[in-house]
């Protein structure tokens, strides 16, 4: 079995509290199953692998350079050390670290000292002004290519910027300038010593990144970017979060410049005071989560509230009316089947495998997926409601009329022909949306849906 941390005993209690015995009794159910799983073990690269990394760079010279922002306040000393000795050990060599301690005393600076690089720049702020303030000051300073935010006890894998540069060198040889790229994350102990928790992030998905904080560690973003942006002060707490909706906002359009890097780069750490140890710790982070949200949407002009779900730091739009009347960009709606009290169908892969399949109907699977809003390549089509003006690639695309339930939006399956199969249909029709160039989301929670006609799917 694996690992049952401080954290989860203290999830479980707050969640008690917020949602009540029985949606917590089905949440700690899923918990405990999910850590029967075989347990997530955190390979590093090999010695030899990091060995040739150097050479590379020794040999071929710089690429883009990167500026790492630190705000530093009461930090503990060995994290701290760890955490700048994480960036003096990366493989790529062009990086500065910018520390902007806010600390009482001269403590952390002798920390500093101790570890000298002469890329290390440090800066005494006189006055805390939250994690936003002091790393816009540190922001000022930068004059990489492009700028990472790193908290001050959490630390960087040796080949973190490494990594970062293939991407960045691999999307160029495309034609692509990259904007914004994030990397996948995983949980250490407060001692460093034991990984878990891994969150392996899908590529940018717009309808997710709305309904929570996916992207979060190891972010990068265009220098010039960031300095355009800036880090909001009146959203402390989930200030990242602000800044990514904000980012992703401006790139709309050319999704292609935001980038996801498919390896563990960074180590989240797990203490007492940390949001990754207790859900308590910050709860004015997820009101900022939201209102942050809400900024989004109405930047946008979507008729649309923001609710805050179950699970803390997780979010859903509830559209006022149709999805359609808000949102020109979708194409189509789809919607999660149940069967036998499990999920059966509703958000399809690319190769038309749905996901989430089996799991009970009130679990939430990991990372809570299973329940969140999301951006699709493909919805089942016998839970799905397509905008009035993609009806007519419905019929062409398919040879079958789109007649509608009760609720004169979503299409009634029973006009599907015998025999015929959903699955290839479904990944037929969501491919002719998109090539025409719409969005196909999968709301699972969504409450407009019709009941569908069969009785067995909801």
């Amino acid at each position: 079995m694996g690992r049952i941390s401080r954290a989860d005993l203290a999830k479980t209690v707050y969640y008690i509290q917020r949602n009540g015995i029985i949606k917590a009794w089905n949440a700690a159910r899923e918990r405990l199953w999910e850590k029967k799983q075989p347990p997530y073990v955190w390979e590093p690269p090999a010695p030899k692998e990091l060995q040739a990394q150097r050479e590379r760079w020794d040999r071929e010279g710089l690429g883009p350079t990167f500026s790492i922002l630190v705000p530093v306040y009461r930090t503990s000393q060995e994290h701290l050390k760890e955490m700048i000795l994480s960036l003096c050990r990366q493989t790529y060599p062009g990086w500065e670290l910018i520390l902007a301690d806010a600390t009482e005393g001269a403590g952390l600076e002798s920390v500093v000292r101790s570890v000298w690089d002469g890329r290390i720049r440090y800066m005494r702020i006189p006055e805390n002004g939250g994690i936003a303030a002091n790393t816009n000051k540190a922001l000022e300073l930068a004059w990489g290519d492009y700028v990472g935010l790193l908290d001050h006890d959490d630390v960087l894998t040796d080949n973190a910027l490494h990594e970062m540069v293939l991407r960045i060198e691999q999307e160029r040889k495309r034609g692509v300038e990259p904007e914004l790229l994030y990397s996948d994350e995983d949980k250490c102990s407060g001692d460093g010593r034991e990984f878990f928790d891994p969150h392996l992030k899908e590529d940018f998905n717009l309808e997710l990144l709305l309904s929570n904080n996916y992207i979060c560690h190891f972010l990068v973003m265009k220098r010039e970017l960031m300095q355009d942006l800036r880090l909001r002060p009146e959203y402390e707490g989930a200030q990242d979060y602000d800044l990514v909706l904000r980012g992703a906002g401006a790139l709309l359009g050319r999704e292609e410049a935001i980038c996801h890097v498919p390896r563990v780069l960074y180590h989240w750490r797990c203490h007492a005071a940390s949001t990754a140890e207790n859900p308590r710790s910050k709860t004015y982070a997820y009101e900022a989560g939201r209102r942050a949200v809400e900024d989004f949407v109405k930047e946008k002009g979507w008729q649309a509230q923001v609710e805050e779900m179950e699970h803390v730091g997780f979010y859903a739009l509830r559209y006022q009316g149709s999805v359609f009347d808000s949102r020109q960009d979708v194409g189509a709606v789809g919607g999660r089947i149940l069967r036998r009290g499990r999920i059966f169908s509703g958000r399809l892969s690319e190769a038309g495998q749905p996901m989430y399949k089996g799991l009970p109907r009130g679990w939430s699977g990991p990372l809570h997926r299973a329940i969140l809003g999301q951006d699709a390549a493909a919805v089942d089509i016998r839970r799905i409601r397509v905008r009035q003006e993609c009806r007519e690639i419905f019929r062409q695309t398919l040879g079958v009329e789109y007649r509608t339930l009760s609720d004169g939006e979503t299409f009634d399956a029973s006009r599907l022909p015998r025999g015929c199969d959903p699955i290839r249909m479904s990944l037929e029709l969501c491919r002719a949306l998109r090539g025409a160039g719409y969005r196909i989301l999968y709301l699972p929670c969504e409450k407009p849906f019709a009941q569908a006609s069969s009785g067995k799917e909801s």
